[in-house]
């Protein structure tokens, strides 16, 4: 039992790899699509067309070509210890969040209680991120302990 136990282990860390590397590939190409995308749209700033509209495209893009990076560390970093961290995630959202808050406030569509909401929401997504760190340092310390030496 215990063999077929390790065995399913096997195949389900190699289908969570793939799965993992195809979706890795993916952000990756969004990453270089966006990264050009956003160095022809910055030419249209060039255009003297009004600064207020293009500068929040141009805000928005590179916030969003920033989560998608912080999401992809998180994969990456799963190719090496086998764990999604959640630290990584959590800035991908913090970094979403402040996106959106961002957009909202230079379109002038923010209102007092959504402002107040996202911001109780980045709290906790702050609190969430320091506890992450912190676990993941005391794990680190356990396991360096833990070694033989």
């Amino acid at each position: 039992m215990e063999m077929l136990s390790r065995n399913v282990k096997v195949v389900f860390d190699k289908i969570v790899g793939v799965v993992f590397s195809i979706i890795l590939a993916f952000i990756m190409l969004g990453i270089a699509i966006g990264a050009i995308q956003l160095f022809f749209s910055t030419w249209k700033l060039f255009a003297f067309e009004g600064i207020r509209g293009q500068y929040i495209d141009l805000i928005a893009d590179v916030l969003t070509l920033y989560v998608l990076i912080e999401l992809s560390r998180s994969l990456v970093e799963y190719f090496t210890s086998h764990r999604l961290r959640l630290t990584f995630i959590a800035d991908a959202a913090i970094v979403f969040v402040i996106r959106e808050v961002l957009i909202a406030l230079f379109q002038h569509e923010l209102k007092p209680e959504m402002l107040y909401a996202l911001s109780l929401f980045l709290f906790v997504l702050g609190a969430l991120r320091i506890g992450s760190v912190i676990v993941y340092q005391r794990e680190k310390r356990m396991s360096l302990d833990a070694s033989p030496q």
